[in-house]
């Protein structure tokens, strides 16, 4: 099955085109008295435990690898944090399976380098898709390309320091005359990619409704995914995302609107409330329902 073919039934499936991010932060999360890795995967047991029992479904995962790794200690051969990203992708598998798994880990580099990412995230993960940077060109980002699998490369970011780079201009190398920002200039290039390997997809962020709506009118009958992060915590509003998405003429079964804190610990600071699984299932629900096919 193609990546594009998991990502619409995935849609289809759960009726909407949430992607979860499933980010821990020890220090606002509930079940203190367990070990890291035993609370990281008791916390997500509790939670998708819920979801499913509320007939709850999301589109698509997203955990971000480095919330993990930072919690292994390998020269003390000690890896709390990778046992606890394989214990909540087998409590995906368990809980909703054949939802795509999305590992968030924004890889890039040489050729040879980029392959060894590739095989971290498909073979050794087991993930769906990727994320990957575009800053070193095409022999950095085609090792990502495999036969069923996805890859997002970072378009427009959410995060506000993004401009720096991203909003740079460039004069069109055919007509000096042109000028756009760098984001499009890497949107053409994403396009061009995903001609030569199917599944080949983009970062667009929700922080910015113009400059999304710039790449989604782009993107509309091309079929590249889009991972659409800035919802939630960071100002974006599904609504929003969903209305320029379909004025745009765009398919937005091949979307994913994530959202992350905002689902999985609302509270931000200090420790889990009593009624912390009442928060989560509460944003979860509003945002399933703003994100509705």
């Amino acid at each position: 099955m193609s990546y594009k073919d998991t990502l619409i039934k995935s849609a289809e499936r759960a009726g909407n085109v949430v992607c979860m991010g499933l980010d821990p932060q020890l220090d606002v999360m509930p079940y203190k008295e367990l070990g890291t890795a035993e609370r990281i995967t008791r916390f997500f047991d509790t939670l998708f435990s819920r979801m499913a029992a509320d007939g709850i479904k999301v589109a698509a995962f997203k955990p971000n690898i480095g919330y993990y790794s930072k919690l292994d200690m390998p020269r003390k051969k000690d890896f709390p944090g990778s046992v606890a990203l394989a214990g909540v992708m087998d409590l995906i598998d368990r809980y909703f399976p054949s939802t795509p798994v999305i590992l968030d880990s924004k890889r890039g580099d040489i050729a040879r380098s980029s392959a060894n990412y590739a095989e971290e995230a498909f073979r050794s993960w087991n993930a769906d898709a990727v994320t990957v940077s575009p800053f070193m060109g095409s022999d950095s980002v085609l090792p990502f390309a495999k036969d069923g699998k996805g890859m997002y490369v970072l378009n427009r970011t959410s995060n506000p320091g993004g401009a720096d780079l991203q909003n740079r201009a460039m004069i069109d190398p055919v007509d000096e005359h042109v000028v756009y920002p760098l984001y499009i200039a890497v949107s053409h290039m994403i396009v061009k990619w995903h001609d030569d390997a199917e599944g080949i997809g983009a970062v667009v962020g929700a922080t910015n409704m113009v400059e999304f709506e710039a790449v989604a009118k782009y993107f509309a009958g091309k079929d590249i995914p889009m991972l659409i992060p800035g919802v939630g915590s960071q100002g974006g509003s599904a609504t929003d995302v969903i209305r320029v998405m379909k004025s745009a003429g765009y398919d937005i079964r091949l979307s994913r609107i994530n959202s992350s804190s905002a689902l999985t610990h609302p509270w931000k600071k200090g420790e889990a409330p009593e009624n912390w699984l009442e928060l989560c299932m509460d944003n979860i629900k509003a945002l399933v329902k703003e994100a509705s096919l």
